[in-house]
């Protein structure tokens, strides 16, 4: 126990390890907040600088940036309604409705208190509870991944404005889109046409700038002459009481982004979707109604996206998979350190395991730290006057969007997605559930196959296998109660006292 102890410390006792922390968190979070630069691709970038450092001072830098990014993406989606990452998606959807209201300080306020306390459950369920949840990880088999982004799509109809019919068609609209390109087990062109561009896919992450950044650019050209909110940045900081009051949520959120985030290849999207889903159903007097600026709805996707970073670690750590994409790229980053993630790491390493979960609680004091300053200025952007706002953002877009690849197809497609976005929120539609349709789809295919491969293409037995699990069976009779509460007949029985 001593031992671990010292190999917790060793970030916090080097100046220069705490110095890489701090500007890891710190440019984790300004990355995140900017729509097309992702913490992947951050990551990405920085191997190839830290590939010849001593390996705690890449993983230092590294840890910073992970957790800081996840939560950065909160903060465009709260003052533009773009979000900066996918798991910022859910924050869009209150956190806007806040801003609008003059509130955009106290919506940051809370969604950074909440990712701290969600990032500190992530991180003593990795410390604690790293072999437990890696063995519940390795239970699922094909199939239940497969329910388990069928429940995913399905749990946006909780997203669209109350209709599941909406919510399904936009969900399946983003899996149709994001199985362009090249068949992963064939390498045959699905839905191509012929374009060589189209082989390679379309990026969620220009359809994300697209649908949330132009979309919402050409949405508001229809209140170009409104003035701009002021927004009240006079108290930042949420008081004790609200912070006790939330508690609760968030602490069961966290759990679910622990959860989600430790199941291989889920991440802090999936989580921060189901997170809120959980809320709307279980929070009987949100502050304000789901969708018009609950608190609620901040708390619970916030907590749950930033403690999947914790869990995320789980699987990589143990089990050499990674949780997300991130933690893939980290993967990659360890071999290049000539460290081999798995069972054996943590035998071979141990001192390892310990002092990343040391750096990572280190980054999470300073998440808080950095996630309460410079609120002030990102405020001034919604009380920017719309014909110089919206220029800026239409410019950022196209920046992010041409920075993913450098490819000016990119910037196309995301000014297509934009134009088609806006069309869709004029007849009710939401586009959320498009991108995690875009994110969810990939994981669909595979799994679908994969389960019928085992099944030897036999559909019986492919649907026979469903009810031979009791994990398999938990989970689709929770895609029948997702399904069956949003019709109407179970509404009006709720409803009835």
């Amino acid at each position: 126990m001593m031992q671990a102890l010292e190999f917790f410390l060793i970030s916090w006792t080097s100046p220069y390890l705490v110095f890489l922390i701090a500007a890891g968190t710190f440019a984790g979070i300004y990355i995140g907040a900017i729509p097309g630069l992702s913490v992947t691709m951050a990551v990405s970038i920085l191997i190839s600088f830290t590939f010849k450092w001593p390996v705690n001072d890449a993983l230092a830098l590294i840890s910073g940036i992970f957790l800081g990014g996840v939560y950065g993406g909160s903060r465009s989606a709260i003052l533009l309604n773009i979000p900066g990452a996918p798991a910022a998606v859910a924050t869009t959807l209150d956190g806007y409705p806040m801003a609008k209201r003059g509130e955009a300080g106290a919506a940051i306020g809370l969604t950074t208190v909440m990712s701290v306390i969600g990032g500190f459950v992530g991180i003593a369920a990795l410390a604690v509870a790293a072999p437990a949840l890696s063995d519940f990880a390795l239970m699922f088999a094909p199939r239940d991944y497969l329910m388990l982004a069928i429940w995913g799509i399905l749990l946006v109809g909780a997203l669209s404005g109350g209709s599941l019919a909406k919510g399904i068609f936009a969900g399946a609209l983003g899996v149709l889109i994001g199985m362009v390109g090249l068949d992963p087990m064939t390498a045959e062109p699905r839905m191509t046409f012929g374009n060589m561009q189209l082989t390679a896919g379309i990026s969620y992450v220009a359809a994300m700038i697209g649908f949330f950044g132009v979309a919402e650019v050409l949405v508001q050209l229809h209140e170009l002459k409104l003035k701009a909110v002021k927004q009240n940045v006079s108290k930042i900081i949420p008081s004790w009481g609200l912070i006790r009051k939330y508690l609760p949520l968030s602490l069961r959120t966290s759990g679910i982004g622990v959860v989600v985030g430790a199941l291989p290849g889920a991440g802090g999207d999936i989580a921060a979707l189901m997170a809120y889903d959980h809320a709307k159903r279980t929070v009987k007097n949100p502050s304000h109604p789901f969708g018009e600026g609950a608190h609620e709805g901040l708390v619970a996707p916030e907590s749950a996206n930033n403690a999947a970073v914790g869990g995320a670690y789980i699987p990589m750590m143990t089990l050499g998979i990674p949780g997300d994409a991130v933690t893939a790229v980290i993967i990659g980053a360890l071999y290049i350190h000539g460290l081999k993630p798995g069972p054996m790491l943590m035998i071979e390493t141990p001192h390892l395991f310990w002092f990343i979960v040391g750096t990572l609680v280190l980054a999470n004091f300073f998440l808080l730290f950095f996630g309460l300053t410079g609120i002030k200025l990102f405020a001034k952007l919604v009380e920017t006057p719309k014909p110089i706002l919206l220029p800026m953002i239409l410019i950022l877009s196209a920046v992010g969007a041409y920075a993913i690849n450098n490819n000016p197809v990119d910037v196309y497609w995301m000014l297509g997605f934009g134009i088609f976005g806006y069309f869709l929120k004029m007849y009710g539609y939401q586009v959320g559930p498009i991108i995690l349709g875009m994110i969810l789809g990939p994981l669909m295919d595979r799994s679908y196959r994969q389960a019928m491969i085992s099944a030897e293409g036999q559909v019986g037995q492919f649907l026979g296998e469903f009810f031979t699990s009791p994990l398999s069976t938990v989970i689709l009779l929770a895609l029948t109660l997702t399904i069956v509460s949003q019709t109407a007949l179970w509404k009006r029985l709720m409803r009835r006292p």
